[in-house]
């Protein structure tokens, strides 16, 4: 399944959303797939399905476990959230967003810490205990 890579604009946009890499003081690891490189081996991945270790080399986004680590530490850092504001905002300039297709779901928004729980209700008849309540 073919993607096509991020475009110069489109890069242009979100490279100064991704942070800066430091090296290690100690002298460790260097930095040497760019972030564009990685960015793309990711979508790539996430786009078609494919296990991170079969990332194809000849598509030249480096190896499958070098994107996977740079997911995981962009995840970390809040570069995904960024990311997505900054592609909604972009579609939403040049009217792209189709919201005939937008949906909320309740269900997946959490309810707030310490929310009461509903009281339990009464019954009334044979299998109601002492106090009313059902057991």
């Amino acid at each position: 399944m073919a993607r096509r890579k991020i475009s110069n604009e489109l890069w242009a946009v979100l490279e100064p959303l991704i942070p800066a890499f430091t090296p290690s003081p100690k002298g460790g690891r260097r930095r040497i797939v760019d972030d564009r490189a990685a960015l793309n081996g990711i979508l790539y991945v996430l786009h078609t399905g494919v296990p991170w270790e079969e990332l194809p080399q000849e598509l030249g986004f480096s190896s499958g476990m070098t994107c996977w680590r740079r997911l995981r530490d962009w995840q970390a850092a809040g570069v995904w959230s960024r990311l997505h504001l900054a592609m909604l905002c972009r579609l939403r300039e040049h009217d792209q967003i189709d919201w005939e297709r937008a949906s909320l779901d309740a269900a997946s928004v959490a309810s707030p810490r310490g929310a009461k729980k509903p009281a339990p209700t009464r019954r009334t008849g044979a299998n109601s205990g002492a106090n009313g309540i059902s057991l």
